[in-house]
């Protein structure tokens, strides 16, 4: 990675100066006109070194040794450092990308991480909610992966818990089991059973009482109440299969089969761990129930067993991290990529596993994503209020389709549109091009934002497909597939070290091009997928605007023709490198 290699000249030249180098950090400069990097490294050390900023910064570029990575450096006011890569390193570099050795710095390499991510409920289907956790963790895990990482992916199955006795007492009350299995979509039956627990219990509150014993008696074992339980999560994986394939996500790559580790698979592991806190005096009892207390406050009480003796989620989640630690190693890092509305929940249950000693710092991390909201209230299934993920799929087809057929993808600025009659290959491609598009766009639409913001749900928004969108994305991978498919036998040039000057909007595609490995390496320390969603639109935009301005199979000589068709390959394999990263299909024509 160049950058890193710029790191090390620079830290070579401190180390001559007698001048320490812990702080030394790069940077690409806000205006490209600066040069590829800068660092205030001299702005740190001036005050420590007693001299005047700009001279200690002119003393360091005097001592940074220039060639063919740095081929300038400079000093510019109050005492940044500007460096410049050689254009011949440049191009050395595109020329790797253009043949698709996108190197991606292993940083990762030898770790083992359990992302774990989705987790929808049984009997539930999956809201607009859920979108959030399943592409963002879907993204990590790829990123991670792509970085060295071990990845381990995990669905932590809401299918154990008091919400199923309210559900099994409601199936009893007011359902009919043979109009739920007959059903086009049983879940959304379970649903309205469930909405309606709730409804009822508002008026009479004893039926949470109700909805407690059922609970229990499925923990105890009953016959009848494991078999409805059992039938609910069959017809619930039905839906989820069907949405999980229309999303993209391979379910195959889960744990478990597929089905990853849900709550109900650490029933029987429960007794070891509260037994294990008992004797490390970390769970104390009060009026019959079991908690942990917290050195000094730190965290409001955590209860991991209730009067009854009944269990809670924070049991079933000590238990789940515990199989894990046994299962993955003990050094396995563990990523929950869980709403930030749990953000206080998940600092309890990590210090818990910090005072037990299983876990150190930096091992336990809670990725927090935003919630979606309506403008004026809050989003919750038992109140009935919320949009169902299928209905946002099926909308955004809709719009896709209506796109493809009618208007065509306005890209920024002055570029065409894509009309209907782009779309190749009849009826049947038409539909998998538009398919691609929609769901391109709904994922993009999330991950272009930082993760931990909220979202006001706002259909156009939510399903914007012009500007910066996953539509406009694609389709410059679809642009530069064109350009390379018109080419005669495109050959990947190795430039001639007095090959032409390089106009500025092929330099500023170069310079681009050489930074996506840090963009990855960015992306994945902050677990930021917006870093590399970001990174592509302007590489996008700023190959459109090098096709608007320059002709390439039609330049004026065979050298410019090959430099321009390498930008082009290259532009082409990152950007299908970072969309399928994000989990977005690339199509060849549009």
């Amino acid at each position: 990675m160049l950058k890193d290699k710029i790191h090390i000249i620079i830290a070579q030249a401190l180390e001559e100066l007698n001048l320490p180098s812990d702080k030394l950090a790069i940077s690409p400069p806000n205006n490209e006109n600066f040069g590829d990097y800068a660092t205030n490294i001299a702005l740190q050390l001036a005050k420590s070194e007693k001299k005047n900023p700009m001279v200690l910064a002119q003393h360091i570029v005097d001592a940074i040794k220039t060639g063919d990575v740095i081929e300038k450096a400079e000093v510019m006011n109050p005492g940044f450092i500007n460096i410049h890569i050689g254009k011949n390193k440049l191009i050395e570099n595109l020329s790797q990308i253009a043949i698709n050795k996108i190197e991606i710095p292993q940083v990762n390499s030898g770790k083992k991480i359990i992302v774990e991510y989705s987790n929808p409920n049984i009997a539930k289907p999956f809201t607009v909610g859920h979108l959030r956790s399943t592409i963002i963790g879907d993204t990590i895990a790829n990123l991670f992966e792509s970085t060295g990482a071990t990845i381990y992916r995990d669905n932590h199955l809401g299918d154990w818990g008091t919400q199923f006795g309210k559900l099994i007492y409601a199936i009893k009350e007011w359902g009919n089991e043979e109009e739920i299995k007959g059903a086009e979509n049983p879940v959304k039956i379970l649903v309205e059973l469930y909405v309606k627990f709730h409804t009822e219990a508002e008026k009479n509150p004893d039926l949470e009482i109700e909805g407690r014993k059922w609970f229990k008696k499925l923990e105890d074992g009953d016959e009848e109440v494991r078999r409805l339980w059992k039938q609910s999560i069959e017809w619930s994986w039905t839906e989820f299969d069907r949405l999980y394939k229309q999303l993209g996500i391979k379910t195959e790559d889960f744990e478990n089969n597929g089905r990853g580790y849900g709550e109900s698979y650490f029933e029987d592991k429960m007794d070891p761990i509260i037994k294990e806190l008992k004797d490390k005096k970390i769970l104390q009892e009060s009026k019959g129930a079991w908690l942990v207390f917290f050195p000094d406050e730190k965290f409001p009480p955590m209860m991991l067993v209730k009067q009854d003796g009944a269990t809670l989620y924070a049991t079933r989640d000590l238990a789940t991290d515990k199989f894990r630690l046994n299962k993955y190693g003990k050094d396995v890092i563990i990523i929950n990529e869980v709403g930030a509305e749990q953000s206080l929940y998940f600092q309890q249950l990590y210090e818990v596993e910090k005072m037990a000693g299983w876990v150190t710092d930096g091992q336990r991390i809670h990725i927090k994503h935003g919630m979606f909201r309506f403008k004026d209230s809050k989003m919750s299934t038992r109140k009935g209020n919320t949009i169902w993920l299928e209905d946002v799929l099926e909308e955004a087809i809709k719009r896709a389709h209506e796109i493809a057929m009618e208007v065509g993808i306005k890209e920024q600025g002055d570029i065409s549109m894509i009309k209907s009659s782009h779309i190749i290959g009849g009826e049947s491609k038409r539909e998998e091009v538009t398919y691609k598009i929609a769901i391109g766009a709904l994922k993009w639409n999330d991950l272009k934002r930082s993760a931990h913001m909220d979202i006001v749900f706002d259909w156009d928004e939510l399903l914007n497909m012009q500007g910066n969108s996953g539509p406009y994305v694609q389709y410059t991978y679809v642009r530069c597939k064109s350009v390379l498919g018109k080419a005669d036998n495109p050959v990947i040039p190795d430039p001639d070290r007095e090959s032409r000057e390089i106009n500025e909007e092929e330099l500023s595609l170069i310079r681009s091009l050489s930074k996506y490995p840090e963009t990855i390496l960015e992306s994945t320390q902050n677990f930021a997928p917006n870093y590399l969603c970001l990174y592509l639109y302007d590489l996008s935009q700023k190959y459109n605007l090098f096709y608007q301005k320059h002709k390439i199979l039609k330049a004026e000589d065979d050298e410019i023709i090959q430099m321009r068709l390498t930008i082009t390959k290259a532009v082409a394999n990152v950007l299908s490198h970072g969309l399928t990263l994000l989990g977005i299909e690339t199509v060849e024509k549009m």
